[in-house]
């Protein structure tokens, strides 16, 4: 059993639960450092929308976080008092269990997810998994502009895709450091995505004029989940 990735949203109602999470965004780090068998992790918000805009959304935070494995990940998640404060205060919780699968790039300096083999399940094996894709980047101050220009094109892209069954657009910095994530029925259909349209267009600008300063790329088999989101697990729609 190889290291467990898991992502929770957490949705707050009132103005007050709402400057609270903002609050934790600096204030939570303390008890996150302290906590057993936690590797890697990162607080982020979120954006407006579907979450690929440069305007922040105060409702929607996230825990992206690395654990030995899923059993691990689960308990101290249901047990922790700073994953509790979160679910007393929030309207709404879910979190996504992931595999790692593979990865390429750095976040923070580091590589913070460890595929348990190379790509243990065969192509053909994941074209009728769950898959998730998760990107994170850096992006250079100088071409700010150009970056944003490009996001509405790639948002609605996505949000037209029927095969997507959960997206949405993180961030620890505002409109300096951006987070992509989003659930898929297979590898296949996540691939016709990535290499078509204005995401593919974009893709190709990032490599040849050098949009990042940092960048990761990781898929992931999604494993399971707990809790809702809109009412309902997301996963529902793909079994």
């Amino acid at each position: 059993m190889g290291q467990t990735v898991s992502i929770s949203f957490f949705r707050f109602g009132s103005l007050r639960h709402r400057l609270w999470a903002l609050w934790m965004m600096g204030a939570a780090r303390l008890s996150l450092s302290r906590l057993p068998d936690l590797g890697f992790w990162k607080l982020c918000g979120s954006g407006t929308g579907e979450g690929f805009t440069p305007l922040p959304n105060t409702a929607v935070y996230a825990v992206i976080a690395t654990w030995p494995n899923e059993s691990v990940a689960r308990a101290r998640i249901l047990e922790s008092r700073v994953f509790e404060r979160y679910r007393t205060k929030a309207a709404e919780t879910w979190t996504v269990f992931l595999a790692p699968l593979s990865s390429r790039g750095e976040w923070s300096g580091s590589q913070p997810f460890v595929p348990a083999g190379a790509d243990q399940a065969s192509e053909k094996d994941e074209r009728h998994r769950p898959m998730a894709a998760l990107t994170r980047a850096t992006i250079r101050p100088s071409i700010l502009m150009r970056f944003w220009r490009r996001v509405p094109d790639i948002s609605s892209a996505i949000g037209q895709d029927r095969n997507v069954a959960f997206k949405i657009g993180l961030g620890e910095v505002p409109w300096l450091h951006q987070v992509t994530f989003s659930i898929w029925p297979d590898a296949l259909k996540m691939a016709q995505f990535a290499r078509t349209g204005a995401h593919a267009e974009a893709i190709q600008a990032v490599r040849s004029e050098g949009w990042f300063r940092e960048e990761l790329y990781a898929r992931f088999e999604v494993t399971s989940d707990v809790g809702t989101w809109d009412g309902s697990s997301p996963l529902e729609v793909l079994k």
